[in-house]
């Protein structure tokens, strides 16, 4: 039996890819992103009145290239338009949750970017995610438990529950998924199904610039249900090419497959806002009673390097001590 190398096998994938992308007539997918309704659900809207693809990623990963990129695949005439800028690899500019809607039914949402993922940026992480900080408001990294909850709160004073979200985490091929990283992700993807009911979509950014086969499929170990791979526009390279315009309408008619989907269930948007409000202030307690227990911890290390000291030399830091005073 013939075995195929690594190489040759990626290579057939390369080819049978994009012999279904052959298949898919951008025309068809442009029609289908364009005429979708939430009334064209099998149970109707149930409520929601627009679908909102929530991006998030670290930051200089491509999301507000991704939203200028989709913007432009979806139009037939006209130039590439930045409409959502982009920041670059060390630091975006993204501040504010912005949306940018590509029909009457779809709006996509650039929230902040992280450096990290932890302790209350995590947590304002999944606020963003579940619709608790206004669409056009600055996003601000807190750091304790009495303003994040002051923030909830607030929300409830004029509360969203009529946007279907759909969540969606943009990553770099180029920067790779690094070992460390792995836990974290595989906990946001959990998260974002607990609180949307819809498995995040992956979207692989710099598609030629990494291993891209490599990394979607540490994706999928860790989780993920499905990994598009794009190589976005930009200014300087804007020449409009059949598959990556396919790419990008294949991202949003994936997105529209998720929403009819779980659309076919019975859905009460105002009791699905008020389960992530409450998984929402759990994971917000959660983290500041980490917080304690970490800063319990730095002390009783500290502690313990003081009494070895004493342990180690007590005449010498009874010296030190009587310097000291």
């Amino acid at each position: 039996m013939h075995n195929i190398n690594s190489s040759e096998h990626r290579i057939y994938i390369i080819r049978q890819t994009e012999r279904e992308l052959g298949d898919m007539d951008h025309r068809q997918l442009r029609d289908n992103i364009r005429t979708f309704s939430l009334g064209d659900c099998a149970r109707g809207n149930q409520g929601y009145n627009r679908v909102l693809l929530q991006l998030f990623g670290y930051t200089g990963h491509g999301k507000s290239s991704l939203i200028n990129s989709c913007i432009y695949a979806l139009e037939e005439d006209g130039g590439f338009i930045e409409h959502a800028e982009a920041g670059d690899q060390d630091g975006g500019k993204t501040m504010i949750r912005k949306a940018y809607e590509l029909t009457g039914n779809i709006t996509m949402v650039d929230n902040r970017g992280y450096n990290r993922m932890d302790g209350f940026q995590r947590a304002e992480v999944y606020a963003q995610l579940g619709n608790f900080i206004p669409v056009g408001e600055k996003v601000v990294w807190r750091d304790n438990y009495t303003d994040m909850m002051i923030e909830v709160e607030r929300s409830d004073m004029d509360p969203n529950c009529t946007d279907f979200i759909v969540p969606v985490l943009v990553y770099s091929a180029k920067a790779g998924l690094a070992e460390g990283e792995k836990p974290e992700v595989k906990i946001f993807i959990s998260n974002c199904i607990k609180m949307t009911g819809v498995a995040p979509i992956i979207v692989l950014t710099n598609k030629t610039s990494g291993d891209y086969f490599e990394i979607e499929k540490q994706f999928k170990l860790i989780g993920a249900e499905t990994v598009i791979a794009v190589e976005n526009y930009t200014n300087e390279d804007s020449m409009k090419t059949l598959r990556r315009t396919t790419d990008f309408l294949m991202f949003i008619d994936g997105s529209i497959k998720q929403v009819i989907f779980r659309m076919e269930q019975k859905r009460n948007p105002r009791e699905e806002r008020l389960q992530r409000k409450i998984f929402l202030l759990q994971y917000i307690h959660e983290a500041e009673m980490k917080k304690e227990e970490d800063k319990r911890e730095r002390e009783r290390r500290k502690e313990e390097e003081f009494r070895a000291k004493v342990l180690k030399s007590p005449l010498k830091f009874l010296f030190q001590l009587g310097r000291d005073t």
